[in-house]
């Protein structure tokens, strides 16, 4: 299938460099352009994207605020950047964001990142992924208690969330298991609700501040 997506970048060269890096892989189309936060909503609520590569800083409303308006919709947003700083990047998790990917990461991890999202996966440049864990990891240290599941996880649920804290893909982790695809995903959405997180990010930030990664 193709995956449709929309570019969301006040500066018109970033979104022409995006669709040129994007539509020239096999199974991705731009289905539409914004230029600011209030543009990105509209365009998909209108176009139904099935991810949408969000600029952090725009004018009217920024990144942050798109994904926080389309956080229940069933586009998934991908924070795109040069902003390397802390605050967007759990600003932007926090609100239900699929990914955040530097501008400067080049062609091959933002083609990931679209395909990741689409897939139900998430990705964040290295560089971030490393510091997010690190903090994180020492949240969840100096926490005195952990912050149990509305229901308690059964026995393959929490080895799925483990395997997800450890940065496996849902193919890799049935692989993994020797379960199917299809059931690891049953497992990840069982996870999320109830864990009540929206996302494959929300469930890596829950294992590492209550210290579940599991073994490497």
């Amino acid at each position: 299938m193709t995956i449709r997506v929309l570019l969301a970048d006040d500066q018109a060269m970033v979104r022409a460099s995006l669709r040129i890096i994007l539509e020239d892989q096999p199974g991705i189309t731009v289905v539409a352009e914004a230029c600011d936060g209030v543009e990105a909503i509209e365009q998909a609520r209108r176009t139904r994207p099935d991810v949408c590569l969000v600029d952090v800083q725009m004018p009217r409303l920024d990144g942050i605020e798109v994904a926080r308006a389309l956080a229940d919709a069933p586009t998934r947003v991908v924070m795109v950047t040069t902003f390397d700083l802390d605050e967007y990047v759990y600003g932007a998790l926090r609100c239900g964001a699929a990914g955040f990917v530097l501008k400067d990461a080049g062609p091959s991890l933002l083609v990931e990142a679209v395909r990741a999202a689409y897939a139900g996966d998430a990705l964040i440049s290295p560089s971030i992924t490393l510091r997010l864990l690190r903090h994180l990891a020492d949240r969840g240290a100096r926490s005195a208690t952990s912050v149990p599941p509305a229901q308690p996880l059964t026995a393959r649920e929490t080895e799925v969330l483990q395997a997800v804290a450890r940065g496996r893909t849902n193919q890799e982790i049935a692989d993994e298991l020797f379960i199917a695809l299809s059931t690891v995903k049953g497992h990840v959405s069982g996870i999320q609700a109830k864990l009540g997180v929206r996302n494959r990010v929300g469930v890596v930030a829950w294992a590492w501040e209550n210290r579940m990664m599991g073994p490497r």
